[in-house]
């Protein structure tokens, strides 16, 4: 099965249906990037009238996240993956559309290398940015990737 941006959007409703409800999807996914965006609207927003810390840590991890997915199934490999540590910062109201970033396919490529070869778990710390319509980065997410072949 190749992992496709349909694929992740209905993995979604079935396996993580609060992101779904609340508007996250996956809009593109290459070798090197995946693209997540959310809306805000009422059901997703804080008591100030922007988009949950929350919700907008849920479309940045799937970029992440969606990228290891579909590196690991391109590898062949039986190999876990989790997050170990994450942080994120907020520099911007968000509200309107909110556009979500990873790019570092590359350094997944080479992780999971690593971890064939020395048979050792991995890490891999991947960056998303949220950046609204007008361009403007309103949140910046760090992710630590866990990554291990499994015996």
């Amino acid at each position: 099965m190749i992992v496709s941006p349909r694929k992740l959007n209905a993995f979604l409703l079935f396996k993580l249906p609060s992101a779904y409800f609340c508007g996250v999807r996956t809009k593109a996914l290459s070798n090197t990037t995946c693209v997540v965006s959310v809306k805000h609207r009422w059901f997703n927003q804080n008591p100030f009238k922007s988009m949950f810390w929350a919700v907008q840590g849920m479309a940045a991890e799937l970029t992440t996240g969606a990228l290891v997915m579909s590196k690991i199934k391109s590898s062949g490999k039986n190999i876990s993956m989790l997050v170990a540590n994450n942080n994120g910062s907020f520099t911007k109201k968000a509200t309107g559309r909110i556009t979500f970033t990873c790019n570092q396919g590359e350094d997944i490529d080479d992780a999971i290398k690593k971890a064939i070869e020395t048979g050792e778990g991995q890490t891999v710390w991947l960056n998303s940015k949220g950046i609204n319509k007008d361009g403007v980065q309103v949140s910046d997410f760090n992710f630590e990737w866990t990554l291990k072949v499994k015996s």
